[in-house]
């Protein structure tokens, strides 16, 4: 974890509750200058309630978070000024072209004259939008309307830059190309928090956190994640209808966890060598036949899949 020194977010046992219901607990983390910092969690788990605490629209319950140096309890409006936001939900207007969009947000971050101009051919240029500023955003692709939200919320050249689901319901390519935004932006020292469903998107991140049921359950790089969350050892099980076999799988001697991945299923298992040929002559027994079992490298998913069916049956069982 960065130094206070180092750290544009620092975030110390942050609470939100909205009346009984409490959708973060307790939550501790920082993040450096440069880093990308990606949050993944299930629906409902606070993400975008964090974000929102972070950028001064939700004020905390309990706890500490500090942006830029400021309290976002105390100062709310001087952190707003300092930072960039980029929401899951389109936010530029459809009915304006896209140079009437940057200028309206560039007054609204208090872009100077002086500068708004450079300032709005760097967005269009980001954009790819380049002889295409008098076009109407309604009738732009998605891939360049997120490129140009992300314009739009850099221009006034934030050092934080929060990120909620920016590339929901947007093409692979797409995608791709917004991160690699991303990581120009990290490498001119923005520090970027970004909430996202994708796994592949969350390998792109330098630290990922997971959290689940407003608890962080897990912090670490995407390799340390994968080696180190799961406790065990990785079986691949491939063969015809074998989802039918996960109830009997699981009362298997070893077997820790048994998931659907695609037409196969993933089995964490104490010892992959000795628990191979059992599991192999428990599906013969069975009666599935061509069955392979194999040793597999654990992904983000894997992961992500595990600890958070983990930590929701510990939750249960309090």
């Amino acid at each position: 974890m960065p130094s206070d020194i180092q750290a544009q977010i620092i975030v110390d046992g942050l609470v939100k509750r909205f009346g009984t219901f409490v959708a973060l607990d307790g939550v501790s983390f920082s993040v450096a200058r440069g880093e990308i910092m990606g949050f993944i969690g299930p629906n409902g788990a606070g993400k975008s309630t964090l974000i929102r605490i972070l950028c001064g629209l939700l004020r905390p319950t309990a706890g500490r978070a500090l942006v830029a140096g400021i309290d976002v309890a105390i100062n709310p409006e001087a952190v707003r000024r300092r930072i960039g936001y980029m929401s899951q939900k389109f936010s530029l207007y459809s009915d304006m072209s896209v140079a009437e969009n940057l200028r309206f947000f560039g007054g609204v971050y208090g872009v100077s004259r002086a500068e708004i101009g450079e300032r709005l051919r760097f967005a269009i240029d980001m954009a790819g939008l380049t002889g295409r500023e008098d076009a109407l955003v309604a009738t732009l692709a998605g891939g360049w309307k997120q490129r140009l939200a992300l314009g739009a919320a850099i221009l006034h050249r934030p050092a934080i830059l929060f990120l909620d689901e920016p590339t929901s319901g947007v093409d692979p390519s797409s995608r791709r190309r917004f991160w690699d935004l991303i990581h120009a932006l990290s490498e001119d020292g923005v520090s970027v928090l970004v909430s996202t469903h994708y796994m592949d998107e969350a390998e792109y991140c330098h630290r990922i956190a997971l959290i689940n049921r407003g608890r962080l359950i897990a912090l670490g790089t995407p390799h340390e994640l994968k080696q180190s969350s799961l406790g065990g050892e990785l079986l691949a099980i491939e063969g015809d209808h074998i989802g039918d076999a996960v109830s009997q799988l699981l009362a298997a001697p070893g077997v820790q966890d048994v998931a659907i991945f695609g037409s196969a299923l993933h089995a964490l298992v104490d010892h992959a060598a000795v628990r191979t040929p059992e599991l192999l002559a428990c599906l013969a027994g069975m009666g599935f036949t061509g069955v392979q079992v194999h040793r597999i490298e654990p992904s983000l998913e894997d992961s992500f899949v595990h600890l958070v069916g983990a930590s929701s049956a510990q939750a249960e069982a309090v």
